[in-house]
């Protein structure tokens, strides 16, 4: 079998001006970012904004293993399949960090037979968007410590500066720095800290507005500091916004590119779900449901954080209504969960899927409560046995769920139909009644608490004093209001990555609150979850080169 890579190399795109073209977009209404990419214009945006919408699925999955769940390979593969079936579908999904390309996880193009193309552009610099996001942050930052290096007007207090630098990659010396060190000239001496572009409050910023006048209203309410008398310092206090916004000015708009079958895709945005809101963009999933009669699109890592972020989140402030829920599990993920070393995935053990299949059964139960029916799909392996299916069809089927097999790595659009066509009999005959888990009005703690409960199964929260004076603080400067954002480990539903299957009764550990006002919610770190994580000892860049044609290879 190719790699990833050579297969995306090998692929005929069309021309983006003919993918636009079928979906009735003419070539002036496209930006164009060289042959095979370009950006959608506000002119369109506007043009189509009384069309119907079509329909909403969210693809996610169980909570990441070694072993593989393959969910955006799944989502490019469901919208291939679409099309194979004469249906008018866009798919919609986030762009990828840096990070991951060159850290442990490889990138998000999707894999074999299902991905958008082109995948080297979309893995590394894309259209600019990511490098726009930095900039717009950083400069934020630099005005900040400029403003306090020029006389502190505002009384910022420089023990209570909250915004942090970012940069796009796995870099992990940058998460506690010292600043302003040399002369006088140099800056006021402090404490600072980055995050990965993708953890940073204007990434989510962008991925949450709506237009260009909510992204400066949005960008306008950032909390960059406290003053000595502990009220907030924001980003329209420091004269940023407009200078901010001009950076962000193309970046704001929807990136359009194709997968092998040349099924049209949005690919917008990128915060991780596991330090972030994990979703692609409200523009890009809002103009995709005008394109087309089907949206498909994905929330990062498990449903635990994706999808109950795409819920409670994206859904709640945007005004969107899932219609189906694609939940993706692999035979060899549920063996794992039920104690399996990795190097024996590939033998049948229907007593090990019988043990691990319970984390399947928790998200099953999860998605069932925001009220919009679910599809279980399995994402094929040649070593899964007929034995090891049915167990989880029939698993699946008992727990009102429709059931099909995906086989999209190997066979593209036609190994997705008989999945494709399940999710077409749900949509046609279940009804979504969708809701999100808790209220606006609960108090911040209780928001934390229910999440805890309800979707990760924690018996109890623990919070550490400094998270409950943050929590405090926030209820009292009127951001109790706001939506939950867990930053957790996405390899458990605990804030234990080593708790595989479906533990229960633990206890999730808070240790610190902080507000992002512009996106509109309030983070809540639980466990060790990192906001700039690091390199592995073998990097995935030991791997990846460039030939003397310019070819680049190894990619994944």
């Amino acid at each position: 079998m190719k790699t990833d890579i050579q297969i995306a190399q090998e692929a005929v795109m069309k021309p983006i001006v003919d993918v636009a073209a079928e979906l009735g977009i003419e070539p002036d209404e496209l930006e164009l970012y060289g042959r095979y990419k370009a950006k959608i214009s506000d002119e369109y945006m506007k043009k189509i904004k009384d069309n119907p919408d079509g329909k909403l699925i969210l693809v996610t999955a169980i909570n990441p293993t070694p072993a593989g769940e393959g969910k955006t390979t799944t989502s490019v593969g469901l919208g291939q399949a679409f099309g194979k079936l004469g249906k008018k579908a866009v798919i919609a999904l986030r762009e990828p960090s840096l990070g991951p390309c060159f850290g442990i996880k490889g990138g998000a193009a999707g894999g074999g037979y299902a991905q958008v193309v082109p995948m080297e552009d979309l893995n590394l610099h894309f259209t600019g968007d990511f490098h726009a996001i930095t900039a717009a942050n950083n400069l934020l930052a630099a005005m900040l410590d400029n403003h306090i290096q020029q006389g502190n007007e505002l009384q910022i207090d420089t023990r209570q500066v909250v915004w942090k630098r970012c940069v796009d990659m796995n870099d992990r010396v940058l998460r506690n720095v010292v600043i302003g060190l040399g002369s006088k000239m140099d800056g006021v001496v402090r404490e600072d800290h980055f995050v990965i572009t993708v953890a940073s409050e204007i990434m989510a910023i962008l991925c949450l507005a709506s237009d260009m006048k909510d992204l400066k209203e949005r960008l306008a309410k950032i909390v960059v500091a406290y003053n000595y008398a502990g009220e907030p310092v924001t980003a329209g206090d420091l004269q940023a916004v407009g200078a901010m916004a001009a950076l962000l000015k193309d970046a704001i708009k929807p990136n359009l590119i194709q997968t092998l079958e040349h099924t049209p895709a949005l690919v917008h945005g990128g915060p991780f779900a596991n330090i972030a809101h994990g979703c692609n963009s409200v523009r890009a999933t809002k103009t995709a449901l005008k394109m087309a009669d089907y949206c498909i699109t994905e929330a990062g890592f498990g449903a635990d954080l994706g999808a109950e972020k795409f819920f409670d989140i994206k859904c709640r402030m945007a005004g969107l209504k899932p219609d189906a829920v694609v939940l993706v599990a692999t035979i060899r993920a549920l063996k794992y969960n039920g104690g399996v070393a990795k190097e024996h995935l590939n033998e049948e053990n229907l007593e090990a899927l019988a043990k691990g299949i319970v984390n399947l059964e928790k998200h099953i139960e999860n998605l069932q409560k925001y009220g919009v029916p679910v599809v279980v799909t399995l994402n094929s392996f040649v070593t899964d046995t007929d034995a090891e299916n049915a167990l989880v069809q029939q698993f699946c089927e008992e727990r009102n769920c429709e059931f099909a097999l995906s086989e999209v790595w190997e066979k593209g659009g036609e190994g997705g139909v008989a999945l494709a066509e399940k999710v077409l009999w749900t949509l046609e005959n279940k009804k979504s009644n969708f809701k999100v888990l808790y209220e606006d009005s609960l108090e911040l703690r209780e928001k934390i608490e229910t999440v805890a409960r309800e979707i990760y199964g924690a018996g109890n929260v623990s919070f550490a004093p400094t998270a409950l004076k943050q929590l405090a603080k926030l209820e009292e400067l009127g951001f109790g209001s706001l939506p939950v954002c867990m930053a957790k480990n996405q390899y458990s539903l605990s804030d234990d990555p080593s708790l595989l299957g479906r533990p229960v009764g633990f206890e999730l550990n808070v240790r610190e609150v902080y507000v992002s006002a512009g996106a509109g919610f309030v983070v809540v770190l639980t466990g060790a979850v990192m906001t700039m994580p690091g390199l592995p000892k073998k990097p995935a860049a030991f791997g990846i080169d460039v030939t003397e044609d310019g070819v680049i290879t190894g990619l994944f």
